[in-house]
């Protein structure tokens, strides 16, 4: 793993914790925020192996779905938590009319945390 990987795993676990305090004081939407740039990050540092690098979510999330899920080299349920998350993430961060639910705040924590445990495997 590169340094820059290395980096991009770290932030991801400093987002995650972040999720997780912001959904303990139940501030829902914003916990999915991070837990879904928690997926962001883990995905982009998958992507920097392949020497990809994008600057928009939309191409990170397609990049990663291309490199990765449809060549089964990581199990397509990863792509699928990345694409849900940026849903609920769009949802928390600039829909005032939805509110992001507990449950869809947890949900998408630990999805979080399946990101970075596979990261581990990098």
């Amino acid at each position: 793993m590169s340094e820059e990987q290395k980096l991009l795993v770290e932030k991801a676990k400093e987002s995650l914790k972040a999720a997780q305090l912001l959904s303990e004081s139940e501030m829902h939407g914003f916990a999915a925020s991070r837990a879904y740039y928690s997926m962001f990050y883990i995905a982009q540092a998958f992507l920097l192996g392949e020497n990809l690098t994008f600057s928009s979510h939309s191409a990170v999330i397609s990049a990663f779905g291309k490199a990765f899920s449809k060549t089964k080299r990581l199990p397509e349920k990863f792509h699928r938590h990345l694409i849900n998350a940026a849903v609920i993430r769009t949802e928390g961060d600039y829909d005032h009319k939805t509110q992001v639910t507990a449950d869809k705040a947890l949900k998408t924590i630990e999805q979080a945390q399946e990101f970075i445990d596979l990261a581990s495997q990098m």
